[in-house]
């Protein structure tokens, strides 16, 4: 009798060890009206630069004539579309892409910074073959791997084509331009570079309604135009930018003949258009653009 009494209490505290383990460990089902938690598991690689999920995350826009990635990175959900553009002149410029990946930098730690209606796009390296020359890689990168060959450093300019890309936009293009005093290619036609050509296809498919680009070096913020003057619409960009970034402003860039330049064939396009130089080869102003971009945010904001 004891026997029985304590297999039929042993097979009693069983069924109720079972009934405790499926309750418990059984997913939970979601009341009425109450959203179920979902989890990521996915890790954005190291040194990438990481996008909140608000901001739309990133996209290949094109490849290079050696067959590298056109990034673009998106930020904000608004209507209105600005976009920065650096590295066109790829490693000769590179620290116009620099300051490009420290807005990401910027936008992904503050994303609050971007007024409600504004989709902010950075493309941080247009001329990804021509930066590789000149700090040995297409991506991220810093300053100390930058090559201290002059001459390393000037190739790293053109594309791999040897074509200057901001002589190859269908503005008073010519197939032979100028760079100082020195002929560059323009290419064989306007947009005969996969490079801009890719930038043209996106500017096309999401008709922003700023653009800046970044170049070095003068020291200043130069308005677009092609032959039919400076915009409204861009010299208060302009003047917003220079004044709060405490560059000087300049109605247009008269140093040499600019034939096929991005920024004077996005004004024959109706768009406002700004290029921002800086003032050397060698230093983002990571201060004075971060107070030139908030001014331009600023105008956004109402």
């Amino acid at each position: 009798m004891k026997t029985f009494t304590k297999l039929l209490i042993a097979i009693v505290l069983i069924c109720i060890a079972a009934f405790l383990y499926f309750w418990t460990s059984s997913p939970k089902v979601p009341a009425p009206g109450e959203q179920p938690v979902v989890t990521s598991t996915t890790t954005p690689s190291e040194g990438t630069p990481r996008a909140t999920q608000t901001t739309g995350g990133q996209s290949v826009i094109g490849k290079s004539v050696e067959g590298r990635d056109i990034t673009a990175y998106h930020f904000g959900t608004g209507a209105t579309k600005i976009l920065f553009v650096g590295g066109i002149h790829g490693g000769y410029s590179w620290n116009t892409s620099l300051v490009a990946y420290e807005l990401i930098d910027y936008l992904t730690k503050t994303p609050s910074v971007i007024p409600a209606k504004v989709q902010v796009t950075v493309i941080p390296v247009l001329n990804p073959d021509g930066l590789k020359k000149v700090v040995g890689t297409a991506d991220r990168f810093t300053k100390e791997q930058v090559s201290t060959s002059a001459a390393t450093v000037a190739t790293g300019r053109f594309n791999t084509n040897s074509v200057d890309l901001n002589r190859n936009f269908d503005c008073d293009w010519k197939a032979t331009g100028t760079w100082q005093n020195k002929a560059v290619s323009g290419g064989s036609k306007a947009f005969s570079e996969p490079e801009s050509a890719a930038l043209k296809a996106y500017i096309e498919a999401n008709t922003p309604s700023a653009v800046i680009v970044w170049f070095s070096a003068a020291g200043g913020v130069f308005s677009s135009n092609c032959g039919s003057g400076v915009s409204t619409a861009t010299r208060e960009i302009t003047n917003l930018y220079a004044k709060a970034s405490g560059y000087p402003a300049h109605e247009s860039f008269d140093f040499y003949e600019t034939t096929g330049d991005v920024a004077n064939w996005l004004s024959k396009k109706n768009i406002p258009a700004i290029s921002v130089l800086l003032t050397t080869h060698a230093d983002t102003e990571w201060s004075k653009n971060q107070a030139g971009i908030d001014a331009v945010f600023q105008k956004y904001t109402n």
